[in-house]
């Protein structure tokens, strides 16, 4: 028998997001009632500029007092949809104290400060739902959080940004320099107007320490995760990727170290076999690849962006929270038991691509070869060409076997001094073998 009083949904942000959401909620509003076993009302949204007309929405549901929104204590769940750290915080832990359950799609919030939102969330006894801050319309914090509940996760290895993916591909597919790409995706809306937080690797860094907590059990922050971006990332590159057949994808790696006393987490561009299932993600869609003891490899793929797609999350998380609520129950919250340290760069093992400009005579290529046989890094393949240009210089592609990220680091800083090195035009790792 269906409930007669609705749930109450308060929604704070009315953005691209925001507004689909309640749009969603307006047109839908029957078969989310059939769902979940009681009607849901938009009670409140609360805005920054009331001014604006918002179409669809009863103006006299708009507020800019968003604080009294969520202390109105008839609220069943907060809706959060305006990102960054504060005022978000203060809200959800507001809503949670005046007896609302909150939905987010706020990754910043949740990579800098899940454990306060937690634990917020379980001293009063509400749900905690963030489908949205990951990978938009991707079902994958819940498989994490519940499907591969009783699995052992070791990996997560992903491509969680759009923009980025969007870019890297033009540069691929199309021959595409870097800015020519970015201002294509912007064109597109794929970038925003100050792409900072897509092309450095702030958004993709934040999205992967939220899926290293939930997969191994951990509290993995935003500091915790190494991080670099594509602005580096050269037609060149791609080149030589494709020499190796391989293409470059701006990857989230989350990895439990083969003892399993520790994890690593970082974003940073990588050549993957072009035979890997991530090397066919094409444009702004975002794919996700988990290894698990039990489960074994399974890929999450789709669009990770757009006020639809996003919408579509959040509304999944609302019609689950909202069943919780009927239930007088709660889903579940934090998993950091196994408090595993997050190990530091230095200790990450995998394969490097790394493109010199050296002098074009005799006994180069020997004394480079020292270099990495003295700092423990072996050799696997050597590719050298003279320049077109000619002035002494050739290029040389030396490609290594695994080794530590910290003897790479520490071969870079001696090549650098060789008289006969004139430069390191790029170093890359090599993922996905």
């Amino acid at each position: 028998m269906m409930r007669t009083r609705p749930l109450k949904v308060a929604l704070l942000g009315c953005g691209v997001v925001g507004s689909e959401v309640a749009r969603i909620m307006t047109t839908h509003a029957d078969d989310l009632e059939a769902r979940i076993g009681a009607p849901v009302e938009l009670t409140g949204v609360a805005v920054r500029r009331p001014s604006k007309v918002r179409e669809g929405i009863d103006p006299a549901l708009i507020t800019t007092d968003a604080t009294a929104l969520v202390k109105r204590g008839d609220i069943d769940v907060v809706v959060e949809v305006i990102g960054g750290i504060e005022p978000a915080r203060t809200l959800i832990t507001t809503a949670f104290e005046h007896g609302a359950s909150v939905v987010s799609a706020n990754k910043a919030l949740l990579a800098e400060d899940g454990a306060t939102l937690y634990a917020a969330a379980e001293r009063h006894g509400r749900d905690l739902y963030f489908e949205a801050a990951v990978a938009g319309a991707i079902p994958l914090i819940r498989p994490l959080r519940e499907s591969l509940a009783g699995d052992k996760v070791n990996r997560v290895l992903g491509i969680v940004n759009g923009t980025t993916n969007f870019i890297l591909d033009r540069m691929d597919t199309a021959g595409s320099g870097y800015s020519e790409a970015l201002d294509e995706a912007t064109a597109l809306g794929y970038a925003e107007a100050d792409p900072t937080a897509d092309v450095e690797g702030f958004d993709a860094a934040a999205k992967a320490a939220i899926l290293a907590g939930i997969a191994f059990h951990t509290r993995v922050r935003l500091d915790d995760v190494h991080r670099e971006g594509i602005t580096e990332v050269t037609s060149a590159d791609l080149a030589s990727a494709k020499r190796m057949g391989c293409t470059v994808k701006l990857l989230a790696i989350c990895e439990r170290a083969a003892d399993g006393r520790s994890v690593t987490a970082r974003v940073h561009p990588a050549m993957i076999p072009l035979s890997h299932p991530l090397a066919s993600v094409r444009e702004a869609y975002n794919a996700v690849f988990v290894e698990a003891e039990a489960a074994g490899q399974l890929m999450f793929y789709g669009p990770g962006a757009g006020g639809s797609p996003t919408a579509s999350a959040v509304l999944g998380d609302l019609v689950a929270v909202c069943r919780n609520k009927l239930n007088e129950a709660t889903g579940p919250g934090e998993s950091a038991y196994t408090q595993l340290p997050v190990s530091p760069m230095g200790e990450v093992v995998t394969r490097y691509h790394i493109s010199l400009d050296v002098a074009d005579k005799p006994g180069v290529l020997a004394q480079v070869a020292t270099v990495f046989a003295e700092h423990g890094v072996s050799i696997d393949t050597v590719r050298q060409k003279g320049r077109q240009d000619g002035g002494g210089e050739a290029a040389l592609v030396v490609v290594t076997h695994r080794a530590p990220d910290a003897a790479l680091s520490g071969t870079v800083e001696a090549l650098r001094k060789l008289d006969t090195v004139r430069g390191v035009a790029s170093i890359m790792r090599v993922e996905g073998e």
